[in-house]
Parts: structure tokens; C-alpha cells; sequence
């Protein structure tokens, strides 16, 4: 069983249709979305229980819950072929890789960002890096119960699967690649984004089919992950919209 927190990512969950046990509300609560969870909480016949805040500190393992919480079934991670299933109806598609992402925060955020962008699917691996946990849930705003991410044990093979079916590789770099606002994003792409730390590692590096870096005119030199991976993600998604508006014209 899982919980997740915090009234967006809530609402989410129950609009999405995730199998929910039970909602926990704050008593005497008046968030502005409560009205909302108890309508569908009721239509789906999901139990709503009451508690004081020090229950749903102890429950929501004193993180910033907003007087929310849900238990429901464990996330059911999908498969890099269920992903790629999407891509097959698409005429530009996108998957993002993400070569151990660490923090919670940027995990959540990186995929709140790729839904809004229209991405396919997002692949993480098993090890050393953060999972689909209530902090993710909640640092995407609920975004993590609409978009299939695959939890693989070897991220350099599937990125030989992507390949397998006609993906170009790109990576991010922080100084030594190419100027992401140059590059040609008309065909099948998988983006792969590094730690926090240490980047991409050498051995992914050496699957990648392109770098590209994003220009910089301080003297600071590099950004967060999740902020990078936003830029890139629009640029990559708006030359689709070039390219769409190109062809109409043509």
C-alpha cells in the first residue's frame, strides 16, 4: 500500500482512477479542494475518514501533506514497450531517460514537465536513483498517476531498444555540446539527462547519438536538472510545432 499527499496530486488520483483504499482529511480543514475530492470520493465510493493533524503528520511521515492524504495500491511502473506503443502513433515523439536522477524533487518535477510537453514516456533506472515514492507524487503535482514511466535495470540497454526502433539519442551536457537551439528534432528522439552530480555516465554517454548543451551568458555553468531538462524539452517540442506549421504551409 502507498500513500500519496498533498491536494493536487490527490485530485489527480482520484480523477485518474488510481485504486484508492481510503482519503484521510484534516478535521476542520478548509482547503479549497476538498469539496472536489469528496464529490468523486463518492461517486467512486471511496471511504472518507477524518483525522487530527498530528494522525496525518505520523501517516504522511511528517512531510508537507496540506490536511490531504490517500492510501492506495503501489505504483505499477510500465514497460519500455508500452511506451514505445504510444511513439508508433505519433509523427514526432519523444522519450526522456533519465541516467540517475537522485532527488525526489527534480524526479517529480522533470515529470510534471515532460506531461505538459507531450512526451511519450519517461525511463529510470532500478538503482541509485529515486523512484515513484508520495514525495515524487507530490513534487509533480500529481502529474506521475497520467504519464507511463519504466523503471529498467540497465539504462545503456534500453537505449540499444529505443535504437532498435529508429530513435536518434540525444544527451545534455552542461559545456561540451552542441547548441540546443541548432539541432533537427524531426524523428523519433530519446533525451537523456544525467545526476545531479556526476551527469551523464561515460558508458550512456557513449550511446548517445548527439550532445547538445544549452548557451549561457553567465559565469555560472550549469543549471539543475529538472530547470535544463524543462528548456530542452520545450525546445525540442516547439521545432515539432515548426515543423508541423512548415509542412501545412508547403
Amino acid at each position: 500500500m502507498q500513500i500519496i499527499y498533498g491536494m493536487h496530486p490527490v485530485i489527480e488520483a482520484l480523477r485518474a482512477g488510481v485504486k484508492i483504499r481510503n482519503v484521510i482529511l484534516l478535521k476542520g480543514g478548509k482547503q479549497g479542494g476538498t469539496r472536489e475530492i469528496l464529490e468523486i470520493a463518492a461517486r467512486r465510493q471511496i471511504p472518507v475518514t477524518f483525522g487530527d493533524k498530528k494522525q496525518l503528520d505520523i501517516t504522511a511521515g511528517n512531510s508537507h501533506h496540506q490536511g490531504v492524504i490517500c492510501q492506495c495500491e503501489e505504483y505499477q511502473y510500465t514497460g519500455i514497450d508500452e511506451i514505445l506503443a504510444d511513439c508508433k502513433s505519433r509523427e514526432n515523439s519523444l522519450i526522456l531517460i533519465l541516467d540517475g536522477v537522485t532527488d525526489p524533487q527534480n524526479l517529480g518535477s522533470l515529470i510534471r514537465t515532460a506531461l505538459c510537453f507531450g512526451i511519450s514516456g519517461v525511463i529510470i533506472p532500478e538503482n541509485r536513483a529515486a523512484s515513484i515514492t508520495p514525495a515524487v507524487f507530490k513534487a509533480s503535482v500529481g502529474a506521475a498517476v497520467h504519464l507511463p514511466v519504466a523503471r529498467v535495470v540497465n539504462i545503456s540497454r534500453a537505449i540499444d531498444r529505443l535504437k532498435e526502433e529508429g530513435f536518434w539519442i540525444y544527451g545534455a551536457d552542461a559545456t561540451s555540446g552542441e547548441n540546443v537551439h541548432t539541432q533537427d528534432y524531426s524523428a523519433r528522439i530519446g533525451l537523456v539527462m544525467g545526476g545531479e552530480e556526476k551527469g551523464i555516465r561515460p558508458l550512456v554517454r557513449k550511446k548517445c547519438d548527439f550532445m547538445v548543451s544549452i548557451p549561457m551568458t553567465t559565469v555560472i555553468d550549469s543549471l539543475n536538472v529538472s530547470v535544463s531538462g524543462g528548456i530542452i524539452l520545450y525546445e525540442m517540442t516547439r521545432k515539432w510545432e515548426s515543423l508541423t506549421v512548415k509542412g501545412k504551409r508547403g
